[in-house]
């Protein structure tokens, strides 16, 4: 059974440096990936290289994966970060066309929908949460049957179609929200007969040799997507709670933390302008901020009210010094975070500790939006 193969194969080359394994798994997921990045950029050639960049993060990153989840999912998930970092402006511009044909378009069926959810597909299945998504890829992108798809998630074949159907109805909704009327039935239809192409048939072999080369024989702009989605890939993995707005509930109980409490714990309020992504980093009295991608930050950024106008070193801010009160990073337990204002993600990429130099790093991450927009958010501790 597949999931089984990737494990036994992706232990093959992890362990044993096995080309032979590492082929067959390029063979195994070649058309998902392919057809994954030619949905995001619309453009085969470039579609090729980013199937060679993913396949290359597979070979750095074979050993870290966890085996016990499905590899098509990840493939998909890292497929799609790669394509968004490598076309994003141009991706955007169509995806904004293609939604506002889609408003005039009340109910659609069969064929007729392909063409209009295409384009959207991909982020709506991004979207779904993670057991969601492994779900709807394993069961319409690889086309399993749904024993399979509850073996590949630990989970039985009735609670596999529960999920399925689940996942279904949620796509529906996002597709609905953007002028596509249609039901779980044709929606599954049209992805399971539409969702994965042949890639072409050269792609597969050299895609391996890249990707064994760990990308020493690949150009230069594809090393440089592999290096961009590998930090966007380690980004996302970051698992912090949000404390949103005024309060915080507790999911084992009502306790709620107030204004006034958290105005009495030691904080630091950051305002800025986002367009892309990008990581705040805090240590004692100082801060700093690192550009990821696409647009450093307008000045001013504010700090506790003030205003700051940092210059930049390539990627990297000045220092703002003489913060008070001074970051704690004594007890890295207590330190929350409160997202005020902006449209995408904030979170907590790494708590501070004695490997890095006892400092707190915070992605505030903008990349699936076009323009900037304005973000506000308070780390208390």
């Amino acid at each position: 059974m597949q999931p089984s193969d990737d494990s036994t194969l992706l232990r093959q080359y992890a362990e044993n440096n096995s080309d032979e394994a590492f082929a067959a798994l390029v063979t195994l997921h070649i058309n998902l990936v392919y057809s994954v990045a030619l949905r995001q950029v619309g453009n085969p050639h470039a579609a090729e290289e980013i199937t060679q960049a993913v396949f290359i993060i597979l070979a750095k990153r074979a050993a870290q994966l966890r085996h016990d989840k499905a590899l098509s999912s990840w493939l998909f998930q890292t497929t799609r970060l790669t394509a968004n970092n490598f076309v994003r402006s141009e991706t955007r511009r169509h995806r904004r066309e293609e939604e506002a044909y889609m408003q005039s378009v009340l109910d659609e069926s069969g064929t007729e929908v392909w063409p209009r959810i295409a384009p959207l597909l991909d982020s709506a299945v991004a979207d779904l949460r993670e057991k969601d998504r492994q779900a709807i890829v394993l069961r319409f992108y690889e086309g399993r049957n749904l024993r399979e798809v509850g073996l590949a998630l630990g989970a039985s074949e009735d609670a596999a179609e529960k999920r399925v159907n689940r996942a279904l109805e949620k796509l529906r909704n996002f597709f609905s929200k953007r002028g596509v009327s249609s039901t779980t039935a044709i929606i599954a239809g049209t992805i399971s007969a539409n969702s994965v192409q042949a890639a072409p048939v050269a792609l597969a072999e050299g895609a391996a040799v890249v990707a064994l080369a760990k990308g020493a024989t690949t150009s230069i702009s594809t090393l440089t997507l592999v290096k961009g989605a590998l930090k966007v890939m380690a980004w996302a993995k970051a698992k912090t709670a949000i404390v949103i707005g005024a309060g915080l509930l507790l999911a084992a109980g009502t306790t709620t933390i107030t204004i006034r409490e958290i105005e009495a714990t030691r904080t630091l309020t950051i305002r800025m302008h986002v367009d892309g992504s990008d990581f705040l980093q805090v240590s004692g009295n100082q801060l700093w901020l690192e550009h990821a991608f696409y647009v450093r930050p307008d000045n001013p950024i504010y700090v506790n009210g003030r205003p700051w106008a940092p210059t930049w070193d390539g990627n990297v801010s000045t220092k703002y010094t003489g913060l008070k009160p001074a970051f704690n990073s004594h007890n890295p337990q207590k330190i929350q975070l409160a997202v005020t204002a902006g449209r995408g993600p904030v979170s907590i990429a790494h708590l501070p500790a004695p490997d890095n130099n006892q400092t707190l790093a915070v992605l505030i991450n903008d990349n699936d939006y076009d323009g900037q927009d304005w973000y506000e958010f308070t780390i208390s501790w």
